[in-house]
């Protein structure tokens, strides 16, 4: 309030100053600009000492209602000034003759009502006598007094909204401030931690309510982290006998679980063979295969000892010679087995688990909504069999909460086939190569995916053929030359989209494609 009082009172003077400088400019210029006309029709009558003349034109200023009172003195050759003639408005008072003071009032002078002006009177460019002006200021007057009304109108007018307006603002703000208080107050008291407090549309505000909310967030899960340590604990004090018995069952089910999973994997690999479109998985199957082999290995023999380990604590706890320290010996390596066990076992899951993505999208032509990052370290999961052995980098830059509902299949398929493309023809004689995979929305239903590697790049002659059936540099040694005429097959059709090529020998190839997508997903929008 005192800055918007401070700037309406200086806005308010400075404008009030202007107008009324404006105001007196005018009116000095009006009326000196009379005194110049009245001076010129009165020079030669005073010149020939023509009194009826000089009478008649004056009598002619009624016309102008500003002016008062005019005088006219003649001027001798000892430039002595007497009075010659007059003019007086009907119903005005004459002033008295004041032939000295004229030199004073060469330049306008405004006082109360009154502004006084004299102009010498110029005949045949010698000054013959001096005119005297006498008119009102009482149109000025009431223009400053109205300028002034106007401006403290305003100015109160101004000052009552601003103080509205202040007034809203602090009930704005005041407002949200007062809840999260009593918000945070209850919840101290009541510690319900499950609570969240309103965002406030106060960009400010709601930064802090969000702020509140992630600490109540982190407060509540570290207080259910700790609440179930407490629980587990005590569970695990009171039946450990008995929690090892359904570890081993559960990792009985896991077992067979998991060897129900590799016979779907077999299948899965015997149904892929029978398709060309799906051949790369072949490679793939045997490969999950054996990095599966390892952890479920480890997992079996760890579940061996641990077993045989049971049965001794089993039978010295029969014959009642069980001793502590084997006990809390057993329990150690208990601990550690059930680790290891628990680590191969999570492995192995995650392998199958990525594989059986693969291999579900590979065989499915129907839309599905998926988070586009996970999908690709999913495919990416599934060639480190193949990849492992090399030291080529993979990068991938995408945003990490983008989803988008689309054909799952065919993006899978595409990035195994330019992958695969890359190592075995553009690094061919590359010890370390780079491929980057960037994705991104270039609208709410479009998207825009780059593969790019730095290996040998493309011939020219290859490069413009490269997307027709049987064309491959590795003719009779394994290529079929149908690996880019299936991801131009699949980005046309299967995806309805367009693919582009930019390429050079020694620098590497680019493929840029864009495709539709039923809808898109991201946090960070």
């Amino acid at each position: 309030m005192a800055i918007a009082t401070i700037t309406l009172v200086f806005a308010s003077g400075l404008s009030l100053y202007t107008q009324i400088k404006t105001y007196r400019k005018e009116l000095t210029d009006d009326v000196a600009m009379l005194a110049e006309l009245v001076s010129k029709n009165a020079a030669e009558d005073l010149a020939n000492e023509d009194e009826p003349a000089a009478n008649a034109h004056l009598a002619s200023l009624k016309a102008a209602k500003i002016i008062l009172n005019v005088h006219l003195y003649r001027q001798d050759e000892l430039n002595n000034l007497s009075y010659f003639s007059s003019y007086n408005q009907a119903g005005q008072t004459p002033v008295e003759s004041r032939p000295q003071s004229v030199s004073k009032l060469l330049q306008p002078r405004i006082t109360d009502d009154i502004i006084e002006v004299a102009r010498p009177i110029i005949y045949r460019q010698q000054i013959v006598g001096y005119l005297y002006l006498r008119a009102s200021a009482a149109n000025f007057n009431q223009l400053v007094g109205k300028a002034i009304l106007i401006s403290l109108t305003v100015m109160f007018i101004m000052m009552i909204v601003s103080f509205l307006l202040a007034l809203r603002l602090q009930q704005v703000i005041t407002g949200p401030i007062e809840y999260l208080a009593d918000f945070l107050q209850r919840t101290s008291r009541q510690r319900d931690y499950s609570s969240r407090a309103e965002v406030c549309n106060v960009r400010e505000l709601g930064i802090l309510s969000e702020a509140v909310n992630v600490m109540l967030s982190r407060i509540q899960e570290y207080v259910q982290k700790q609440q179930a340590a407490e629980d587990q604990h005590k569970k695990l004090n009171s039946s450990l006998e008995d929690m090892v018995n359904q570890r081993t069952l559960a990792l009985k089910d896991a077992n067979q679980e998991l060897i129900q999973t590799l016979e779907k994997l077999h299948q899965f690999q015997r149904q892929i063979v029978q398709n060309e479109k799906m051949a790369s998985l072949g490679d793939m199957v045997a490969g999950v295969a054996h990095e599966v082999n390892t952890p479920i290995g480890l997992g079996v023999t760890a579940s061996t000892m641990m077993l045989d380990r049971l049965k001794v604590i089993q039978d010295q706890f029969e014959n009642k010679t069980l001793k502590a320290s084997t006990m809390t010996r057993f329990l150690s390596e208990s601990q550690e087995n059930l680790n290891i066990i628990y680590r191969n076992l999570n492995r192995a899951a995650e392998l199958i688990s990525s594989f059986k993505q693969v291999a579900v999208d590979q065989s499915s032509e129907n839309n599905r909504t998926f988070c586009f990052a996970q999908l690709v370290n999913e495919i990416l999961l599934s060639l480190r069999p193949r990849l492992k052995n090399l030291d080529h980098k993979i990068n991938v830059e995408c945003d990490p909460t983008l989803s988008v509902e689309t054909k799952a299949g065919p993006i899978n398929q595409i990035l195994i086939n330019l992958i695969m493309n890359s190592i075995i023809h553009g690094f061919e004689g590359v010890e370390e190569g780079e491929i980057t995979i960037i994705a991104e929305m270039m609208s709410p239903t479009k998207l825009k995916l780059i593969y790019r590697d730095n290996g040998r790049g493309i011939p020219g002659d290859i490069r413009k053929r490269i997307f027709d059936p049987f064309v491959t540099t590795k003719r009779g040694q394994g290529g079929s030359g149908l690996g880019m005429h299936l991801v131009y097959n699949l980005v046309t059709q299967a995806l309805n989209g367009t693919i582009a090529l930019s390429s050079e020998e020694g620098n590497g190839v680019e493929f840029i494609i864009v495709f539709p997508v039923v809808s898109s997903i991201s946090e960070k929008a």
